[in-house]
């Protein structure tokens, strides 16, 4: 079986993704580099162990979480669509089970808020990962005074974590910002898809989706 470490060391797609977050950085988004696929892929995985899924498809977010930013390489625009259409091939072509790549492609191609949608349990699992990697660790812009709502929204995410609570059904969310640089209804304003996004997600998964900002729960 293919498994994460195989795809890891795949040189197409290690240079795919190193290009992808040099051109993210070039027009000034956020940082996508290993660090954050590392963490979206250790994310998603857990989330579906937690939750009593079986290992092989807890190893198939794990991979669909490292690759989940590829399509950066070609556009920014519609990199879940093109990032699965990329993945197709590489996948098959490394022995990949064709059922298996169908499972990791559709998760790929639904993690965006614009038309993603938790099709099967690895891109609920993937959807609720990405979505909760926001930190100042992945603003690049050096110049604060330049920073854009994106980036101090990201920016005065001191902490973040996700926590699954099997017995309870329910993934927590937990965020520590700071509001003088970014008041909690501009969070809301920038994130809000993506938290009904996070919230279908983990319905899917029969779960209750949570979301607590400085000690509120606020969902």
């Amino acid at each position: 079986m293919v498994t994460l470490q195989d795809v890891k060391k795949n040189p197409i797609i290690d240079s795919f993704i190193c290009k992808g977050n040099e051109y993210l950085g070039v027009m000034g988004f956020t940082e996508h580099s290993y660090r954050h696929l590392n963490l979206v892929s250790t994310i998603a995985c857990n989330i579906l162990r937690e939750l009593g899924h079986p290992e092989r498809e807890a190893e198939l977010a794990a991979i669909a979480g490292y690759l989940h930013d590829i399509g950066n390489v070609i556009s920014r625009n519609e990199h879940g669509i093109s990032g699965a259409s990329l993945c197709f091939p590489i996948l098959m072509n490394m022995g990949m089970p064709p059922g298996e790549v169908a499972v990791v492609i559709s998760a790929i191609a639904n993690h965006e808020e614009s038309h993603g949608q938790p099709v099967n349990n690895v891109a609920a699992a993937l959807i609720v990962a990405d979505k909760s990697d926001v930190h100042r660790t992945r603003v690049r812009n050096p110049d604060f005074v330049t920073f854009d709502i994106h980036d101090r929204v990201n920016y005065a995410v001191e902490k973040s974590s996700l926590s699954v609570n099997s017995a309870r059904r329910a993934i927590t969310m937990d965020l520590t910002i700071d509001t003088g640089i970014c008041p909690v209804m501009e969070y809301f304003e920038i994130f809000l898809t993506r938290m009904m996004l996070c919230r279908r997600a983990a319905n899917f998964l029969n779960c209750n989706f949570e979301l607590v900002i400085n000690g509120s729960k606020l969902l």
